[in-house]
């Protein structure tokens, strides 16, 4: 059976507007700019899914940064996670900095976790992370994010970066598939 996309945004739920996506991410660059704007951070973004919200973000945060990005993947277009697969690990210039991960979402927390995990171990100062949502399980996570835009419900979410079977990371809104 073919997946309609049509389909799928047809029958989804919003969860956040876009105008919801967007005070987040300037509430987001705010307290990124207090806590890092004299730090000279290393920012790393997580892709794919990441690439809408630091687009966003990174023209918003008023300091000096230099920017990288990972790509290390549980889900592999799928709408369950397996074990993390590295395409791009971080690189040296992790080492002794300040690095600041941005993600589009923090939902069990194992890929968020071994990307941290990693750049420490090449050597990275402090490593913080920042999420546009962060998914509500209701139980503990192996990571917890230092600076999350919005919160969303514990179902299968896509727009603003995050995709449903490889299609819709381009909404600028937030929708959940329905059960």
């Amino acid at each position: 059976m073919a997946i309609n996309p049509e389909n799928m945004l047809a029958s989804a739920s919003l969860i956040h507007t876009a105008d919801a996506v967007g005070a987040a991410i300037d509430r987001l660059a705010l307290e990124l700019t207090e806590v890092l704007h004299d730090k000279q951070p290393l920012i790393i973004s997580v892709m794919g899914g990441a690439v809408v919200f630091s687009g966003q973000l990174l023209p918003k945060l008023q300091f000096p940064l230099e920017f990288n990005y990972v790509q290390a993947s549980r889900y592999h277009n799928q709408t369950v996670g397996k074990e993390v697969l590295w395409k791009v690990t971080p690189g040296d210039d992790v080492i002794g900095r300040t690095v600041l991960l941005l993600d589009d979402i923090l939902d069990e927390g194992h890929t968020l976790a071994a990307i941290k995990a990693k750049c420490l171990e090449l050597g990275a100062k402090q490593v913080l992370i920042a999420v546009l949502t962060e998914k509500e399980l209701g139980h503990a996570k192996p990571v917890q994010a230092d600076f999350v835009g919005l919160t969303v419900p514990n179902r299968y979410v896509f727009g603003c970066g995050m995709d449903v079977y490889g299609w819709w990371r381009n909404l600028p809104a937030i929708y959940a598939l329905n059960d």
